[in-house]
């Protein structure tokens, strides 16, 4: 008992002496901080320069604690971007690896399913029949792709500028029994008119190779197609077929299957933009950039 009564009284002996100490630091530092001078405020009050500079301060590195990491979102940002045009491009260059392969692939008779049709563009297949050249269809104005690179290089328009139209005649596939769309190539302005060029129309029956095509989007800016007047800007195959008395069923001839006299065929335009390096480039560089002065300004404290 008289042990814990000892240790009682000590400690209240050591509290009593902090409590004394802790008002004298206090009593001090409130002495101090009276002797700042005062400030009048635009609101006629006045204050302490202790606690306006201890306020700013706070205040100061709020703010650029928010500004700290807000511009940290613009190399983050940048660099997914980066990533992203990288996966773009690998998808795009599949995409033209595939197209490649299809477009180079031995030809197929043509199938009559039109749902397996419609996965198979760009896919070569082989038709044998006859033209009806009574009713041609013109896509234009056109500008030839280079006949030398082939369809699966086709893309490419030749240097002369020249305009002229894509031939499209319906082709009755006998042994098949349907008719179709074949699109025989280019021929140019002067030679839109079957009469300008009767060595290739050709009555006799011929086997054709092409690239089957579906139809196409109007794209912005685009005429819209005028069938009174034969004037077709882009594919629409259920009008097209609807006029011509065909299936909705479309090819491109080859190169191959052009008929001296006739309209060079090849003309099959595959466009695709593989541009995403660029982008990576930019992507990645503005990354690198907007890093480099994040750190100078925040971690180096470099006045930039």
């Amino acid at each position: 008992m008289a042990s814990l009564r000892s240790v009682l009284a000590h400690s209240t002996k050591v509290i009593t002496t902090l409590k004394q100490q802790a008002n004298v630091i206090y009593i001090k530092r409130t002495l101090l901080l009276s002797r700042l001078p005062l400030f009048k405020r635009a609101d006629g009050r006045f204050t302490n320069l202790w606690r306006q500079s201890s306020s700013t301060t706070v205040t100061e590195q709020g703010e650029d604690s928010f500004l700290k990491w807000f511009l940290l979102l613009i190399p983050a940002t940048t660099f997914g971007l980066g990533t992203w045009q990288v996966k773009r491009r690998q998808w795009k260059l599949r995409l033209i690896n595939d197209m490649t392969r299809l477009t180079t692939a031995e030809p197929i008779p043509l199938p009559l399913n039109l749902d397996e049709l419609n996965k198979l563009e760009y896919r070569r297949v082989t038709v044998r029949g006859r033209f009806d050249h009574s009713k041609e269809l013109y896509i234009l104005p056109r500008s030839p792709v280079d006949p030398d690179k082939e369809a699966r290089e086709a893309g490419r328009l030749s240097s002369s500028g020249e305009s002229g139209a894509n031939v499209i005649t319906p082709f009755h596939c006998t042994d098949l029994g349907i008719t179709i769309l074949v699109n025989r190539g280019y021929v140019p302005k002067l030679k839109i008119r079957p009469e300008t060029r009767m060595k290739g129309q050709v009555e006799d029956e011929v086997e054709v190779v092409g690239v089957v095509r579906l139809t196409e989007a109007r794209k912005p800016f685009i005429p819209k197609n005028n069938e009174e007047r034969n004037h077709w800007h882009f594919r629409d195959l259920e009008a097209m077929s609807r006029v011509a008395e065909a299936q909705p069923i479309f090819i491109d001839a080859d190169f191959g299957s052009t008929i001296p006299g006739g309209p060079v065929g090849g003309q099959t335009r595959i466009t695709l933009r593989n541009e995403h390096m660029q982008y990576v480039i930019t992507w990645y560089g503005l990354c690198a950039a907007t890093s480099y002065m994040w750190y100078a300004k925040f971690i180096k404290k470099i006045k930039l």
